[in-house]
């Protein structure tokens, strides 16, 4: 018997309004760990090929990971999936708060919902009473005031999970939103529970968590906790969050600005870390278990963008920021604020919003497109109006709301090549000429573009010795290097390894790869303490490269291959034009193929190797695909 898990799954039939209770498959667990992996081989399992995504026969999925609400460091994620409306590839997203470690408290581990209703639902958990309840009062509603709705009707002490009003109009990058503020942002997986009328979760856990071996645990956690706060990064964490990242990227050339036209932006300091800390800072927040305490409270005290809330993270300084020339910091802020009340991911409706800003600095825009809207760079009124427009689906706004890809294929006219997407995902915050590593795992990411599916941080500043001993003194000094693409094929890969397997067991990236405190051993051991398993770090490695398969399995059935895994032409044929990586370009192919060799997959289709798949256990999984063999 596993040990610190709910115990149970609940599978949602939509359609009909059942629920059922299963219980943990075990055998599965030890394959696929829970989180992301548990996901990744149940929607596999169960999601049909050639379906639409925002169709009933799209399955969702929910899960906690095998720590989620221990005491480990930061054990405080859960994982969102589906295939992506936005894609229409794997689908997977992550956040943090205090909802799933509510789950976990209720007994459940995860939640699966198949069908669609009928009619607006949300599902309410109070420990062993789960009920479908009608949610026409909230349907419309926003993020918070369904917060406040569901804490009225249920408990002051529950926590929700929900879209808002652009999930509900199936906008294709909406997100799903927890603890009010929390995001499962990335893969537009808001417009499955929206083209499924779920509007939320609400879940009262009062349980137990049962713990292998509890005092080698309490012990073990005490020092864990020790290492994290003596870590040279976390004080700087807890008074800066993510924010402070904008001077880093600055710094390094790597500050995505004016649609990735270029890698700084003059006015950096205005949208800084520093400034938000200095000017409108309540106060940091912690999630759940969590030590560095990288949320924020801040507020715009007045003005026509006053509010009180979460602070932006890195990611929509730019997004909203330098990406769209905008240096008005409070209205950055203000549209964060706003993405938060709606749902929907920053990361995309800001590249949406600067592939837009583009084509309208080129001359392939014009007020007869956008109904009279100014898409000048810069102009942070028009950025703010828009959010609302994409988030309703209003004029110009329902046309972003379909993604830049989708919305370049729509107004033709030259303007797909100002799109900065891979896969029809906008590329986040992370400028890849100026960090070659980032460019190979925008591309090589299940999910279409994205930093965090591989996060390899490890080349970005600072962090030598750790890649020395993680991989060896003979990769140095190339690997070290961010704007060398040598040995990037390598890092990528052992880092989405080792990043999947950090989000099947529920814990926060930062801690694990950055700063890189806690590593395999140090899991393995939680595990066994927490879970009682018995699995080493070799296993939990073989787990990870599993998953990643696994994932590229379920993307190849939907036709993709290596010609899916490109950038941008800008980003590989033109040369950042200034700042301190001026002249660099992404060199892909070379770092494709070494990503390739090292994963067992075929150099020319991207597929795995026949012999991959033996040595993971995946032939049955990969038995409809024309798999090569060596």
């Amino acid at each position: 018997m596993i040990s610190g898990i709910g115990g149970e799954i609940l599978w949602i039939d939509l359609t009909r309004g059942k629920v059922e209770k299963r219980p943990v498959d075990e055998e599965l667990v030890k394959d696929y760990l829970l989180g992301a992996g548990f996901l990744s081989k149940v929607l596999f399992d169960n999601i049909p090929l050639g379906i639409d995504p925002l169709s009933p026969q799209n399955v969702l999925g929910i899960a906690t990971g095998l720590l989620t609400a221990s005491m480990f460091p930061q054990a405080s994620r859960h994982v969102v999936a589906a295939l992506s409306p936005l894609t229409d590839i794997w689908g997977e997203s992550h956040a943090a708060g205090f909802w799933g470690a509510e789950l976990k408290l209720a007994g459940y581990d995860a939640i699966i919902f198949t069908g669609a209703s009928s009619n607006p639902v949300y599902l309410n958990i109070n420990d062993s009473d789960v009920d479908l309840l009608d949610a026409d009062k909230i349907w419309g509603r926003d993020v918070f005031e369904t917060d406040d709705y569901l804490k009225e009707k249920h408990s002051k002490r529950c926590r929700t999970l929900s879209i808002g009003q652009a999930g509900e109009n199936l906008v294709r990058f909406a997100a799903v939103m927890n603890d009010r503020d929390r995001a499962s942002a990335r893969s537009g997986l808001g417009a499955v529970f929206g083209s499924k009328r779920l509007k939320a979760i609400s879940v009262r856990g009062t349980g137990k968590i049962e713990v292998a071996e509890p005092k080698q645990y309490l012990a073990r956690m005490d020092e864990f906790y020790q290492r994290m706060m003596a870590n040279p990064f976390t004080p700087g964490r807890i008074k800066y969050g993510t924010t402070s990242l904008v001077e880093l990227m600055q710094h390094i050339g790597r500050l995505p600005s004016y649609n990735m036209r270029e890698g700084v932006f003059d006015a950096y300091q205005k949208i800084s870390g520093q400034v938000i800390t200095d000017k409108y800072l309540i106060k940091p927040r912690s999630d759940w278990s969590c030590l560095q305490r990288c949320g924020r409270f801040t507020t715009v005290r007045q003005g026509p963008y006053a509010y009180v809330g979460g602070s932006p993270e890195f990611e929509t300084q730019t997004s909203l920021g330098s990406r769209c020339g905008n240096d008005n910091i409070e209205s950055v802020l203000f549209g964060h604020h706003l993405a938060n009340i709606y749902g929907m991911d920053t990361i995309s409706l800001g590249a949406t919003i600067s592939w837009a800003m583009e084509a309208w600095d080129e001359g392939l825009l014009t007020s007869d497109d956008t109904g009279g809207v100014d898409l000048s760079w810069g102009n942070h009124e028009t950025i703010v109006k828009l959010i609302k427009m994409i988030a309703m689906r209003e004029g110009f706004g329902d046309i972003l709301a379909e993604g830049s890809a989708r919305a370049a294929q729509k107004i033709g006219r030259g303007t797909e090549r100002f799109v900065m997407a891979v896969k029809k995902q906008e590329i986040a915050g992370q400028e890849p000429r100026a960090q070659k590593s980032m460019g190979l795992a925008a591309v090589t990411s299940a999910r279409g573009a994205d930093h965090l599916y591989a996060f390899p941080v490890l080349d970005e500043a600072g962090f030598d010795d750790d890649i020395r001993k993680r991989f060896g003194e003979q990769y140095l000094p190339e690997m070290t290097d961010r704007l060398s693409p040598k040995y990037k094929g390598i890092m990528v890969k052992e880092c989405e390894d080792f990043m999947v397997m950090v989000e099947s067991v529920g814990l926060c990236k930062y801690g694990t790869q950055i700063p890189p405190e806690f590593f395999y051993d140090d899991i393995a051991l939680a595990l066994k303490l927490h879970n009682g398993l018995d699995l080493t770090a070799n296993d939990l490695k073989t787990i990870g490269e599993r998953v990643v398969n696994l994932n590229r399995l379920f993307n190849v059935l939907r036709g993709v291959t290596r010609q899916d895994d490109q950038l941008p032409k800008r980003l590989t044929d033109d040369p950042l034009p200034r700042g301190p990586s001026k002249g660099e370009v992404v060199e892909l192919n070379e770092m494709l193929d070494e990503y390739y060799d090292t994963r067992g997959w075929d150099l020319k289709t991207g597929i795995p190797l026949l012999s991959t798949m033996k040595r993971l256990g995946l032939e049955r999984e990969g038995k409809d695909v024309a798999i090569p063999d060596e």
